[in-house]
């Protein structure tokens, strides 16, 4: 039985094509349906991969786990679309990316995020740093860390444009390759220069997506979900 945890409020990120439709990204706990898809970008994305057992166990046992998934939502994404999905009228759509963090004490220790490779280079990868960072604000976590190899230089750069510093280096961290990892901090989270600075960061993406001839609206889902 899947554990009630802490309520969670959607985000959806509504990108309007040229034509009168829209693609809305929504950033969502992620639930037991979701873990089939979410073992499929995981298996391609990590050398070692974690187990679907190991997600169940987030979802349903981990107090202190945020697990987050990113789907598309084809067509209007308003309150009566999210009541639908939210009483199980509608099918979920296909999960491109996922993300997740473990509060420990007052950190948010940012522990896996993926994003599919059909999808990579969208922008939803930051859309995740973004989510997960916006949610360890809500839950009063002071500062966000996480381990990245040294060799990623792409993630490490995208996690410098979120304020992310390197404090660490953990030697012979990852299993695969006995590759050292570093540890990266943000400053405080709920201070008005790092709460200016994700403002900043959400204008950019809107940008981004705008350069590519789209527009994106973002808005807070007005139901709050269980995961």
């Amino acid at each position: 039985m899947l554990m009630m945890r802490r309520r969670y409020r959607p985000s959806t990120y509504s990108i309007r094509k040229s034509m009168p439709e829209f693609l809305t990204y929504l950033v969502e706990p992620m639930t037991l349906a979701d873990i089939d898809q979410v073992i499929e970008i995981e298996r391609v994305s990590f050398p070692a991969p974690w187990s679907a057992r190991t997600y169940r166990y987030e979802i349903t046992e981990n107090k202190n786990s945020t697990m987050l998934v990113v789907r598309p939502i084809a067509g209007p994404s308003g309150r009566i679309t999210r009541l639908a999905r939210h009483l199980g009228l509608v099918q979920p759509s296909p999960v491109l990316g996922y993300a997740g963090f473990w509060l420990l004490v007052d950190e948010a220790h940012i522990c896996t995020i993926a994003v599919h490779p059909t999808w990579r280079g969208r922008g939803l990868g930051e859309l995740l740093i973004f989510s997960l960072l916006e949610r360890g604000v809500e839950l009063g976590a002071f500062t966000a860390t996480l381990e990245v190899r040294v060799s990623n230089r792409v993630a490490q750069e995208l996690y410098r444009k979120y304020l992310f510093e390197i404090v660490s280096r953990r030697k012979r961290y990852y299993s695969d390759n006995n590759e050292d990892a570093y540890i990266m901090t943000t400053p405080p989270l709920e201070t008005s220069a790092f709460q200016r600075h994700l403002d900043r960061c959400r204008a950019q993406l809107h940008a981004r997506l705008q350069a590519k001839g789209e527009d994106l609206r973002i808005q807070a889902g007005s139901i709050g979900t269980s995961g």
